[in-house]
């Protein structure tokens, strides 16, 4: 593979791709995985600026247009939409006054609507996370125009849509479903990964590309009707021999209505670990426990429920899941008892 330059040691990332486009250069973009060991993805800025017209009509970008980008540039998704509005010619700003345009995560857009921004007009453009219903609807009411997207540092754009329940193949995109697996072929592919420590050594992580061009990162999913589902990538809690998938279960609480959950393991002494949930609004646990028992198998429900407001989010603006977990293993969080037992006191 030819070297990559890698742009997050410049001074301005953006420029960097944009110039690395002009020299017909191979770009790196580190993320971080599922590992400790940092990676860096490699790409053609092609495989970036073939997508650049479909998103522009999409989110109908224009040179007047005033960009909010909120995130760091380390993330993927942030220096896209950057590197995007500045080959566009439209401006990138500090603040959402006076936006046109913002590209959030739905912490983010939660954030944001909690402190009442006006977002009357503005196309929000939401992807790093599931987009539950409720959250774009509430950011409709606020005079939002809603757009969200699934896809990966790996594999750029794979599905648009309007919230996680309205996802369709992005433009140029084929999907398809192998072992419940998502698999991908598209313009807009990277070409793997290189250490990011060295532009000559490889290193390992979830992408894999199979000989008919289709890629994956490891993400579940099915594909109905042109209608794309993703469950994400198989986190887990092992629970008296039971494998639960987090998704699963945080799928279905939150059609329920549970719209901030975070479903995490908690250590058992005898089961091994207990399927917990952690809610931003312990009202929320009523609801998420009588869809748990009509919806969920014993093993998949949460036998613990705690309350913690706000999620922590990590830098990139996506909910610290880690974070979550530890706090709930090691007893720092408070429980949320049903409604009947609450105020209880021996």
């Amino acid at each position: 593979m030819p070297p990559a330059r890698d742009v997050a040691l410049a001074a301005d990332p953006v420029a960097a791709v944009l110039d690395a486009h002009e020299r017909g250069e191979l770009i790196a973009l580190r993320t971080s995985g599922t590992t400790s060991e940092p990676r860096a993805v490699v790409r053609t800025t092609r495989s970036w600026v073939d997508s650049f017209p479909h998103v522009t009509r999409l989110i109908q970008l224009d040179r007047d247009a005033r960009v909010w980008v909120p995130g760091p540039l380390t993330a993927t998704m942030n220096l896209f939409a950057a590197v995007h509005a500045r080959y566009t010619g439209a401006a990138v700003v500090d603040a959402p006054d006076g936006a046109t345009h913002a590209h959030l995560t739905p912490a983010q857009l939660r954030a944001t609507l909690d402190q009442d921004a006006d977002l009357t007009g503005v196309r929000v453009v939401v992807a790093g996370d599931r987009l539950p219903a409720e959250l774009a609807d509430r950011a409709g009411a606020a005079g939002a125009r809603v757009s969200h997207y699934y896809g990966a540092a790996e594999l750029s754009f794979v599905a648009w849509g309007t919230h996680d329940e309205d996802l369709r193949p992005f433009p140029g995109v084929e999907i398809e479903v192998r072992n419940d697996l998502l698999w991908v072929r598209s313009p807009y592919l990277s070409r793997g990964y290189l250490s990011a420590s060295s532009a000559d050594q490889r290193c390992d992580g979830p992408f894999a590309l199979a000989d008919d061009g289709f890629a994956t990162v490891g993400d579940r999913g099915s594909l109905d009707g042109g209608l794309v589902t993703v469950a994400g990538r198989p986190d887990v809690v092992v629970t008296g021999g039971a494998t639960v998938l987090v998704a699963d279960v945080e799928r279905e609480l939150r059609r329920a209505g549970v719209a901030d959950v975070v479903v995490v393991g908690v250590p058992h002494g005898r089961l091994g670990q207990l399927v917990a949930a952690v809610v931003t609004e312990p009202a929320a646990a009523d609801r998420g426990r009588a869809a748990a028992r009509a919806t969920l198998t014993s093993a998949q429900r949460p036998r613990a429920w705690f309350h913690l407001a706000p999620l922590p989010m990590t830098a990139s603006g996506k909910i610290d899941r880690t974070a979550v977990a530890v706090l709930a293993a090691t007893g720092r969080l408070p429980a949320v008892p049903p409604a009947g037992l609450r105020g209880f006191r021996s």
